[in-house]
């Protein structure tokens, strides 16, 4: 009987459902897009949630399938899904574990920003292309930047809902990378070189996302790196989840 909810959408969150299906444990898995499931690909011991659920969803489910142990694999900026889901849980009570990424160290030359707010009002000071790598969701916060039609390229996901959402932003198809990721340096030199890119702004993903072949890619080509620093939490490192499903669970 399945008894474990992974909510997913990142690597690890992909990692850790791949480990499950491997190791015979049967897990329900919970990702917000079409190109989340079908990382995925089928198995009979991964059960696929597609969809975004709110916290009363997320309570429903939970207590509809007597789950006993939510994981939650989220990407570190995804912070209002982390709230719903471990309201939840603590609501019934059932046990929540986080998983978190390990801590890069800071990237010499490059500039730490606590929101995108401050970001904007940096490059407002400033002149050059701009190649935003912080997805779709909150493009439309960087709409303050001067000339922002001109000088902002986005590089999203190729999906029609996420391109759609780049467009009301004002930006045209040409000033749109979508692509899947992560990149290469190589790939990133080419996306820098092809834009005329000054200024790479990028969240502080870590290495299994991508963040250290982009950060290479733009010290290569001299553009100036803009980090969005990445919310303080607590939690379990990857590795550390499988041993304990491997305990529990096998």
């Amino acid at each position: 009987m399945c008894k474990i909810l992974i909510f997913g959408g990142t690597s690890e969150g992909r990692l850790l459902a791949l480990f499950c299906a491997e190791n015979y444990i049967h897990a329900y898995v919970s990702v917000t897009t079409e190109y989340g499931a079908e990382l995925l690909g089928k198995s009979g011991f991964l059960h696929i949630l597609m969809g975004k659920m709110d916290f009363k969803a997320i309570w429903d489910f939970i207590l509809s399938h007597e789950i006993e142990t939510v994981i939650d694999a989220t990407h570190p900026y995804a912070e209002e899904a982390s709230k719903n889901i471990k309201s939840a849980c603590d609501s019934l009570p059932i046990k929540y574990i986080r998983i978190i990424r390990e801590q890069e160290k800071n990237v010499e030359g490059a500039k730490y920003f606590n929101n995108i707010s401050h970001i904007v009002s940096y490059l407002n000071s400033a002149s050059g292309n701009i190649l935003i790598t912080t997805g779709s969701k909150n493009l439309k916060e960087f709409c303050g930047i001067k000339n922002y039609q001109d000088r902002c390229i986005a590089r999203v996901l190729p999906s029609h809902d996420v391109i759609e959402k780049c467009a009301e932003t004002g930006l045209e198809k040409s000033h749109i990378i979508a692509e899947k990721g992560p990149f290469t340096v190589q790939q990133n030199e080419l996306h820098i070189k092809k834009f005329g890119i000054r200024f790479l702004v990028t969240k502080d993903s870590g290495s299994i996302g991508g963040f250290m072949e982009k950060v290479e890619a733009a010290q290569k080509n001299n553009v100036e790196i803009l980090i969005l620093k990445r919310p303080e939490e607590k939690g379990i490192l990857l590795e550390t989840m499988k041993k304990i499903l491997v305990e529990k669970y096998e």
